[in-house]
């Protein structure tokens, strides 16, 4: 579902404009971060995490 999504949104993105999409996930391999990010997520962070590590992602993403 959340794949799905994702593609729903990427091709609702008009005029050049981006929204980010950060996966937030309880799963942590390596292949789970890769699927978000070939399905055009811009990030990923597992549960649990620090909400510090979290808004730097969310920074980092806004700014790019």
């Amino acid at each position: 579902m959340v794949f799905e999504t994702t593609q729903a949104i990427r091709i609702e993105e008009l005029d050049g404009k981006h929204i980010p999409i950060i996966a937030i996930t309880a799963y942590a391999m390596r292949e789970d971060k890769e699927k978000c990010i070939k399905a055009k997520m811009d990030d990923y962070i597992s549960k649990p995490f620090e909400i510090e590590n979290l808004l730097n992602i969310i920074e980092f993403n806004l700014r790019t």
